[in-house]
Parts: C-alpha cells; sequence; structure tokens
C-alpha cells in the first residue's frame, strides 16, 4: 500500500476514536470527523451549545503535507502524537507543526 494511502487510513482511525471518546463525555458538544482526502485535511470539531455558550473548535488538526503527517494542532490530553506512533507511523515522518520551526528540530520529530 502507498506510504501516504497509509497514513490516510491510519489518521482517520485515530480521528474517529478520539472523536467517539470526545462524544462519549456528557456534556452538550456534538464531535465531528472532518477529511479531505485530495486535499490531505484532516480534522475534529466539537460544536454545540452549553446554556447560552457556544462551541464551535477543533481540538485536532492534522494535514497530509507529501508523505508527512503534519500535526497542526492538539488539544488531548495524551497528545494525537503518541497515538500517530502506536500505529505505525514513524517520529521522521510526523511534523509538530503547532510547534516554532526554531524548537522542532529538539522534538525528536521530523523539523519538515
Amino acid at each position: 500500500m502507498d506510504t501516504r494511502l497509509k497514513y490516510q487510513e491510519i489518521i482517520k482511525k485515530i480521528l474517529i476514536e478520539n472523536a467517539e471518546y470526545r462524544a462519549s463525555i456528557p456534556d452538550c458538544y456534538d464531535s465531528q470527523v472532518l477529511f479531505d482526502d485530495e486535499r490531505g485535511r484532516y480534522l475534529v470539531l466539537d460544536i454545540g451549545w452549553d446554556k447560552d455558550s457556544y462551541l464551535h473548535t477543533t481540538p485536532i488538526h492534522i494535514d497530509l503535507i507529501g508523505n508527512k503527517v503534519w500535526i497542526q494542532y492538539d488539544d488531548t490530553e495524551e497528545g494525537v502524537a503518541n497515538d500517530l506512533l502506536a500505529a505505525g507511523i514513524p517520529k521522521n515522518d510526523i511534523v509538530l507543526g503547532f510547534r516554532n520551526p526554531r524548537v522542532r528540530e529538539y522534538t525528536g520529530f521530523a523539523t519538515k
């Protein structure tokens, strides 16, 4: 299987699991997954009302750029990078895009 297709499937599986977990939390928010394979964009979206407060946030945003997995935003407790590693994506193919480019070399993950 092509690396990019393999990574797409892994990302989708992890995001679905995260959205299902978030949906199991007893709050007023709906967790959705959004996949754009053509452009390589993958999101978990939390949306909903809690009394008078409206929430519309993206706790996980991942882009596939070339054959690299770019974590653009991660608001999970354990870190989605750990899930990607456990699923078989090597550190040198994961970029912590939310980290300043000057400090990425110290993370142990890919820099670009």
